[in-house]
């Protein structure tokens, strides 16, 4: 039998139990649980979570997942960002550009999905330079297939990247509806805004991050392949509202590469806003002490507040 105290105990872990259910949640979504298109298997290529020197990460992505972090119902807005870590095609920086970003998000009451997407590689990819475009439109698509059940407005759905990941995120934003696998159902990948943080958008001899290119689309591009990946030429009147952050003094991205984009952007009258912050280099994530780039998330809840709730 159940003394009374035994009793108290079970209770009290139930309701416990009932109440974390109403507050943040995460779990993990495999992106193609049947197989990633145009996969090959390849045995000894082997997908880890390391460190590269002192930053976390993933190397040899191989089994794309979505990791859902769902914020405390009780304000939760509906709204929610796709997020795609950068790392240039080599790497994904999950912690930096990932995890610590969904939970700031969380913390706002948007829900935050990252996307351990596959990383460009001819040994399991018979197409690598579109391996990580056909997972980020599937992450879009199953965010949308998965919105009532998660409670989230299927029309305030975002993408967020950083770095390379913003130049995944630019390409979703203007690729959306190109056919790069057979999808089950007509559910949209369009993103309804974008949130660009120090992005690749461009794959241009002049400004592009030439490493994020070999890693994509090869060592020597024809002249049209590296038009059809450079984000600024393919905007168009349904690429959605953007925000553009940028520092002025990052050397491993070209600030021109925001520049760019925000022009072309402005010249398809598309709604845009672009932060370019005296200093703060390359990959700052959420920001460093001491540089006014730190402000970048409170600038970004105030547009998004303008353009979704």
């Amino acid at each position: 039998m159940i003394n009374n105290r035994t009793f108290k105990i079970l209770i009290l872990a139930i309701l416990f139990n009932l109440s974390s259910l109403i507050h943040a949640q995460t779990f993990n979504i495999k992106i193609w649980p049947d197989g990633a298109p145009g996969a090959i298997a390849q045995k000894d290529f082997i997908e880890s979570a390391n460190s590269c020197g002192s930053l976390p990460c993933w190397k040899n992505v191989s089994s794309p997942e979505l990791h859902v972090y769902l914020p405390d119902e009780k304000n939760a807005t509906g709204t929610s960002v796709v997020i795609f870590p950068g790392g240039g095609y080599y790497i994904i920086a999950f912690e930096i550009e990932g995890e610590k970003i969904a939970k700031a998000l969380n913390a706002q009451g948007i829900a935050a999905i990252v996307v351990k997407y596959r990383l460009p590689s001819d040994e399991i990819m018979k197409d690598k330079s579109i391996g990580p475009l056909q997972d980020a439109q599937e992450a879009m698509r199953i965010v949308r297939r998965n919105s009532a059940a998660w409670k989230l407005n299927p029309d305030k759905i975002g993408v967020m990247g950083f770095s390379a990941g913003g130049h995944l995120a630019a390409s979703v934003s203007n690729r959306f509806d190109e056919r790069l696998y057979n999808t089950k159902d007509k559910i949209s990948a369009r993103p309804n805004f974008s949130i660009l943080i120090y992005p690749v958008i461009s794959f241009q001899d002049d400004i592009g991050h030439l490493g994020s290119r070999e890693n994509l689309i090869g060592k020597d591009p024809s002249k049209t392949k590296i038009d059809s990946y450079s984000n600024e030429l393919l905007v168009s009147h349904n690429t959605p509202p953007t925000f553009l952050i940028h520092a002025a003094d990052d050397t491993v991205v070209s600030p021109e590469n925001s520049i760019r984009y925000f022009d072309k952007l402005r010249e398809k009258n598309v709604d845009v806003e672009l932060h370019l912050f005296q200093s703060g280099g390359h990959g700052f994530g959420l920001g460093k002490d001491g540089t006014t780039e730190s402000s970048w998330l409170s600038l970004c809840m105030q547009w998004l507040k303008m353009h979704t709730y």
